[in-house]
């Protein structure tokens, strides 16, 4: 039985996924409209709302058209890498509290290994893998570019993340994210680590290649970068990879920085819904601030991105780490 549940939790949890990744294009489209004084998406359904399903008919019909230049296999499924990565991440993300369902005593989570948070990081750098192994494959010079750049990113951005995290590990005294969750029953940890959660953001945009950082696919500078040679069904993936990372990323945020489905706990403990509507709520700001970044901020250079990350975050995530220990240690002495 309990494979079953397992089964239905996981199907279940992807066809979510799939259909926030879809609604998020949707959702960007119309913010960044308001933000631009227009109207967006408005002829497909009422006020635009059957816009997803027309863009994923147009994608999933479209010809399929594969360059002869190309490295045949791996330029297939680097799009698949990178939108089963996004899904992976999930698996370990508590959406709620366990709740009762036919006599039967079900998590809202896919799993709770004890490594949670590390098992998100090294999952969702698959995601820039995929990206990297299709610019390669695709043999363009262009794609190349972008795939380089995606990797000079991972190398900058990644040791900031990982310290930011540390800092949120050393506070808590679990990787796992319901724990972290847990903790948070009072107080959200955005309180207390202020500066963990704004070098996280930072560099989650980064991963996610999103504006004001999406370098590896710069329209003015490399045609579409990694994604050049893509078209139909294939581009379709990695752009739905894109905003359901970008679903997948906010619920990371939320759960956090923000206490997920925990917090406020007097909230959450009405009923196991109302945690459920907390944690889409704080998803959705996330979401929103995403949108809002990308309609306020213009793109940045690569290579002042690359001396921000290493000048700046790294140091500063260091002195935000190395604070959060010497308090953490003070707490224990003082105990």
């Amino acid at each position: 039985m309990e494979w079953v549940i397992l089964l239905v939790k996981a199907i279940l949890v992807v066809g979510a996924l799939l259909g926030a990744g879809a609604y998020a294009t949707l959702m960007e489209r119309k913010v960044c409209a308001r933000f631009q004084v227009r109207y967006g998406p408005n002829r497909a359904g009422p006020f635009g709302i059957l816009q997803p399903v027309a863009d994923g008919i147009k994608a999933f019909f479209k010809e399929e058209l594969i360059p002869a230049h190309v490295d045949k296999l791996p330029y297939l499924i680097a799009p698949g890498v990178s939108f089963a990565a996004v899904l992976l991440v999930f698996s370990v993300v508590p959406f709620g509290p366990e709740v009762e369902i036919l006599g039967h005593r079900v998590t809202l989570y896919i799993a709770d290994p004890n490594a949670a948070l590390l098992f998100a990081l090294a999952v969702a750098s698959l995601g820039s893998y995929g990206i990297v192994v299709g610019a390669w494959a695709s043999n363009n010079k262009y794609s190349l570019l972008g795939g380089m750049r995606t990797v000079a990113l991972m190398l900058s951005y990644e040791l900031p993340m990982l310290l930011s995290l540390m800092s949120v590990a050393l506070l808590v005294g679990s990787l796992r994210l319901t724990a972290i969750a847990e903790y948070q029953r009072s107080v959200p940890l955005l309180v207390w680590q202020p500066l963990g959660f704004l070098i996280f953001l930072i560099a989650v945009l980064a991963e996610n290649n999103r504006s004001p950082f999406d370098l590896p696919e710069t329209e003015n500078e490399l045609v579409s970068g990694f994604a050049t040679e893509y078209g139909g069904i294939k581009f379709a993936l990695f752009f739905i990879a894109e905003y359901t990372a970008m679903v997948v990323n906010s619920a990371l945020l939320a759960t956090i920085f923000l206490g997920g489905w925990r917090w406020p706990a007097p909230l959450s403990d009405i009923h196991p819904l109302v945690g459920l509507v907390l944690f889409a709520v704080k998803t959705a700001f996330f979401m929103f601030l995403y949108v809002w970044i990308r309609a306020s901020l213009p793109r940045v250079r690569f290579d002042k991105f690359l001396r921000f990350s290493w000048q700046f975050l790294a140091p500063l995530a260091l002195i935000n780490l190395a604070a959060t220990a010497v308090i953490v240690a003070l707490g224990g002495v003082l105990l």
